[in-house]
């Protein structure tokens, strides 16, 4: 099987891990090359490796999702949800056949206010302020209006993005199969609102209150610059990305050991 690889730190191209890595997959007798765009691919790749961490990750989603790939998230990088497999175990695992298929929902973000288009997250969509006012956020979910948000800045996430920004935010964190949306506003100027859930099938369109000209969209790890008069529509693509999951996947046995979640003196064993 032929299979391509994406590296976005030109650090780690002369790695020892990544060229250990490289030295397995060829003996496993995998056809591997480097990759940097969409049109570097050979049309008989199979499958596409992400060598970083989860932002590296993120690049590497877009570039499977236009070529309709599977990809695997070797991390290389620090915390590693999306990117979480050890580069040790990566060979063996894939010449055994021992990993899945996992489709995972991402988002579009559109409106007359994205000259380059819409564009896909697999993560999140978020709009910041950009100048030293509060900005005025006005949700509505499926046309029904939710109350004015005051804050720097608003988001909307998908269960996969629950572990990034969502979670920095206070939002929830979701199984990487639940079927929802995460409505979020980032440092909020109010005693009274929480992180809502709503089911990915939700319509989700967010306008401005702002004294400013310009506000900060970012959709996953792509920004663009946009007037403050924007409208932005958000909705989910169901299984839109092909993850490939190796078999000793566990994402509670992630959150534990990435978030140390349930970190209590009470959990430890006794002694």
């Amino acid at each position: 099987m032929k299979l391509a690889y994406y590296i976005k730190d030109s650090k780690l191209e002369l790695d020892p891990r990544v060229l250990g890595l490289l030295a397995d997959l060829g003996s496993a007798g995998f056809d591997v090359t480097p990759v940097s765009t969409g049109s570097d691919v050979p049309g008989d790749v199979r499958m596409l490796l992400s060598f970083g961490g989860d932002g590296t990750f993120l690049s590497a989603a877009a570039l499977a999702k236009a070529l309709d790939l599977p990809v695997l998230g070797v991390n290389f990088g620090r915390l590693g949800f999306l990117s979480e497999n050890k580069p040790e175990d990566v060979a063996a695992a894939l010449a055994a056949g021992d990993y899945s298929i996992q489709k995972r929902g991402m988002l579009k973000a559109e409106g007359w206010c994205l000259a380059d288009g819409p564009q896909l997250a697999l993560n999140e969509v978020c709009v910041l302020r950009k100048g030293t006012a509060m900005l005025g956020i006005d949700v509505q979910i499926d046309s029904r209006p939710l109350p004015t948000y005051w804050a720097d800045g608003l988001l909307v996430a998908t269960s996969s993005g629950s572990t990034a920004y969502s979670l920095s935010a206070g939002g929830p964190i979701c199984l990487p199969d639940a079927r929802v949306l995460i409505v979020a506003p980032v440092a909020p100027h109010n005693l009274n609102v929480r992180p809502l859930v709503v089911p990915d099938t939700s319509d989700v369109r967010i306008s401005f209150r702002s004294r400013d000209e310009k506000l900060m969209l970012t959709v996953d790890n792509r920004g663009f610059s946009i007037p403050s008069s924007s409208v932005v529509n958000v909705v989910a693509v169901p299984e839109a990305l092909k993850r490939v999951v190796l078999g000793g996947s566990n994402f509670i046995e992630a959150l534990r050991a990435r978030l140390l979640w349930g970190g209590d003196v009470r959990n430890l064993p006794q002694l």
